[in-house]
Order: C-alpha cells, then structure tokens, then sequence
C-alpha cells in the first residue's frame, strides 16, 4: 500500500471511510429488497409500499454514486417486472 506521503495516507483513509459507508448503504438495499421478494412470495397487502421503497432506495444509491445509475434503472425494472 501507498503510505510513504501525506496525501497518500489521507486518501487511504478517505477510502475506508467510503467503503464502509457504501457498504451500509448496499445492505439497507439489499434487505429491501429481500423484504419486498418475501411479501410478494406471502401474497403480502403492503407490497406496493414495499416496491415504492425498494425503488426510492436504488434511485438515491444511484443519485449518491453508490451504484451506477444504469445499474439502478436495471434493477428497477426487473423488480417492476415481478409484480
């Protein structure tokens, strides 16, 4: 690893900062989701809030750079496909 300056010890840092803080965000997504699959799968009456909050979930992943805004639309569809 890169740690000989200063700047280099900053951003390795930063990186596990960010990582950590993408890594909680892909887990909130993906229980979700997985909360979303279960209630179709229990024939479950709040599906529809559940596919409301999946899809604002990936949207402010993408808007954040978490994941790629191509990635989110694609997921979006197909879990819009499930229902």
């Amino acid at each position: 690893m890169a740690n000989k300056s200063k700047s280099a010890k900053k951003r390795v840092r930063q990186d596990v900062k960010r990582r950590l803080r993408n890594k909680s965000a892909i887990s909130a997504l993906k229980t979700k989701l997985k909360a979303y699959k279960a209630s179709l799968a229990n024939g479950s009456e709040n599906k529809d809030e559940l596919l409301r909050k999946v899809i604002s979930a990936y949207d402010k992943a993408a808007s954040k750079g978490i994941i790629h805004k191509r990635n989110a639309a694609r997921n979006v569809s197909r879990i819009s496909k499930l229902s």
